[in-house]
């Protein structure tokens, strides 16, 4: 099993991240060649979504460069934090994941993420396990970050027209 943490300071307030990944749940969005499509968007806060994601893979798992992940959202608390459970491809693996705001002085938030990633194969796992769950992640920090901020501003670019 592989376990992934990390966290990253944002420019926006926890209520401004939280409108950046929930206020969009009927949209498709995509970043830096993740694409998340919302299936199901769950309960008034966000409780049962389902999404289809698709992002990139090593390439020498002859998936074209793709993979894919069909997670579910629960233990959603608004403004706080969120649990997601996911079924992967191509390596067929499950994964938890967990995200969770810190509000910081001058209207910034620390986004917490954690997750455990485990293949079912056991040969997959000990031959390809790590270093595909290395490659998935590696640039989940920067990614976030720009994204959110990227994010952030043209909320506000909106509001301010």
């Amino acid at each position: 099993m592989q376990v992934h943490n990390y966290a990253v300071e944002v420019e926006g307030t926890p209520q401004e991240v939280w409108q950046l990944f929930w206020g969009y749940r009927k949209s498709r969005p995509e970043h830096d060649g993740v694409k998340i499509d919302i299936l199901h968007p769950g309960d008034e806060v966000g409780e049962g979504l389902i999404r289809h994601c698709k992002f990139r893979v090593p390439k020498y798992l002859m998936t074209g460069g793709v993979g894919y992940s069909w997670e579910w959202l629960t233990e959603v608390k608004p403004h706080e934090s969120w649990k997601y459970d996911a079924i992967g491809k191509p390596l067929w693996s499950v994964a938890e994941g967990r995200t969770r705001f810190e509000e910081l002085p001058g209207g910034r938030t620390r986004i917490h993420f954690s997750e455990t990633y485990h293949a079912f194969n056991p040969v997959m796992r000990a031959l390809l396990e790590r270093r595909v769950h290395r490659f998935i992640s590696k640039d989940n920090d920067r990614l976030i970050t720009d994204a959110v901020n990227g994010g952030i501003a043209k909320m506000r670019a909106a509001k301010e027209k």
